[in-house]
């Protein structure tokens, strides 16, 4: 017997690079599962919701609940709906979304690993993704022992409850441009995504800040050609939106066919982060660890250990790990090792080579050994790991996961 075609509706804008990740990810699981009708229609991100969708009777509906009323709409709809905003305003529907947590934390380990102490968070507290990345960066930034910076723009609540803090975008950038000058310095910013980093770009242009010499900045979603247009080049996190928009699709499809699917959070963990001009910097006062650091960049898949850090640099054993320990948070050995398995990742996800060539590659004496340290480091073997994440990057460019 011949099916019929389910009627889908897609409620999620596409004017940035993070929403159309997801339309991608639905995409690509139709064309391999079962196509759908679908209706999509341009919108902005937290759009009052489409006239059309009250009487809708379609089959079911992937949408960004980003509000109440779009969540007051979808509430009375008898279809089955799968939420992809971070908002939650459904508790009682699936929900699928990024790890915000994750990305925060792996905000902050980018900035310690090139020896940052001071750590900025520039948000926008209207989208509860920007909240979540906020106290989750705070919190990393605090169990490091450091102290965390946040500028927040006014929300829109923040202005009608009180008409005097109304503020035109002049004076929103001024008061952004006062909170970057006050800043220490060399210092890591975290931008809540890759628009709000463009403009403290722009600012610290304007105030002749260096980048990333004084500051440098990260922002999120890896928006390719924003990225690029920025100058310097901007860094950013790259969230699984390909991935999330595919696990959306299949929570959709199951309830579609009368499956039970729950609705506890799926939180998708980002795939890295794509490191440009804005971050390539070290920002160590110590000079000797700073070498030591930049001989393992460089070196670290040639085989090198710690008897040859000691080489190029005038300290001790003893001293070299004490001193290492205290500002970088790992040992010299841990270092390396670290480096090596960013390195095989890397080739797991850019090429085809073999595990006894990357082996090689990434300065490992064999594949056996490399198999073992990256399990270790990763949860999953090379093998599995070069398969589930290709998975997620049909149409990104894997040279960007660096």
């Amino acid at each position: 017997m011949i099916q019929k075609q389910k009627s889908v509706a897609l409620l999620i804008e596409t004017s940035n690079a993070y929403a159309r990740g997801l339309l991608s990810g639905i995409a690509s699981y139709i064309h391999e599962h079962r196509l759908w009708s679908i209706r999509l229609l341009e919108q902005e991100r937290g759009a009052a919701p489409p006239a059309w969708l009250k009487n809708w009777d379609g089959d079911g509906l992937i949408a960004r609940i980003e509000n109440k009323a779009i969540a007051q709409v979808v509430q009375k709809l008898r279809i089955p709906v799968v939420d992809v905003s971070a908002a939650r305003q459904l508790p009682n529907i699936p929900w699928v979304e990024t790890n915000d947590q994750a990305i925060a934390k792996l905000a902050y380990q980018h900035f310690r690993e090139r020896g940052f102490e001071n750590f900025a968070f520039c948000g926008e507290p209207e989208f509860q993704w920007s909240i979540l990345r906020q106290k989750a960066f705070e919190q990393s930034v605090h169990e490091g022992g450091y102290r965390c910076q946040t500028f927040e723009p006014y929300t829109q609540r923040q202005r009608t409850l009180s008409p005097k803090r109304e503020r035109s975008p002049n004076r929103e950038r001024a008061r952004l441009t006062k909170w970057i000058l006050s800043l220490p310095r060399p210092i890591g910013v975290f931008a809540c995504y890759d628009i709000k980093a463009q403009q403290i770009l722009d600012v610290c242009r304007q105030a002749k800040i260096k980048v990333p010499g004084e500051i440098a900045l990260l922002g999120v979603d890896n928006d390719e050609l924003l990225c690029d247009l920025c100058t310097p080049p901007l860094s950013s996190i790259i969230p699984a939106a390909h991935q999330t928009g595919r696990e959306a699709a299949a929570l959709l499809d199951a309830m579609m066919d009368g499956r039970e699917v729950g609705c506890a959070a799926r939180l998708i963990e980002p795939l890295g982060v794509a490191t440009r001009q804005s971050t390539d910097v070290l920002a160590m006062s110590d000079p000797d660890i700073a070498t030591a650091v930049r001989f393992i960049r460089d070196h670290c898949c040639d085989g090198i250990n710690v008897s040859d850090i000691l080489k190029i640099v005038p300290l001790s054993r003893r001293a070299l790990e004490s001193r290492f320990q205290s500002i970088v948070g790992r040992s010299p050995h841990e270092e390396i090792t670290r480096r090596r398995t960013e390195r095989v990742r890397q080739l797991l996800i850019d090429t085809d080579m073999t595990l006894a060539q990357i082996a090689h590659a990434a300065g490992f004496q064999n594949h056996e050994y490399m198999s073992v340290s990256f399990r270790r480091a990763m949860q999953v073997p090379p093998a599995t790991y070069r398969r589930n994440i290709r998975k997620q990057l049909p149409t990104q460019s894997r040279n960007d996961l660096r």
